[in-house]
């Protein structure tokens, strides 16, 4: 089956950055549109940033200036650079591969914490 698999999540103090990985199985990241999600208790799941096939970007306003969605197709991996941390970062982070040519095509990752202490 498709896996996407997240790390690089855990605990930061206000003002300090991480970074996220997504390594997929199965399917090409090149080929399919690539976000990242983040989610807190009670709210729903909330766009962060997307990767598109030719490497087109886009941020939330949120995050925008402050983190960085990349891919390395060598590695079939995608990750976000997420610095200048702020304790409204703390959520569970999830990466999305949103299929090109079918539109209800998606696969997610399990997510991975991460929290930003004050």
């Amino acid at each position: 089956q498709v896996q996407l698999v997240e790390s690089g999540g855990g605990l930061v103090q206000s003002g300090g950055s991480l970074r996220l990985s997504c390594a997929a199985s199965r399917i090409r990241v090149s080929a399919y549109t690539m976000d990242w999600y983040r989610q807190v208790p009670g709210k729903q799941r909330e766009f962060v940033a997307s990767i598109t096939t030719d490497y087109s970007k886009s941020y939330d306003d949120s995050v925008k200036g402050r983190f960085t969605i990349s891919r390395d197709n060598a590695k079939n991996t995608v990750y976000l650079q997420m610095n200048s941390l702020k304790p409204e970062d703390t959520a569970v982070y999830y990466c999305r591969a949103e299929s090109v040519v079918a539109t209800s095509l998606a696969y997610w990752g399990q997510g991975t914490q991460v929290t930003v202490s004050s």
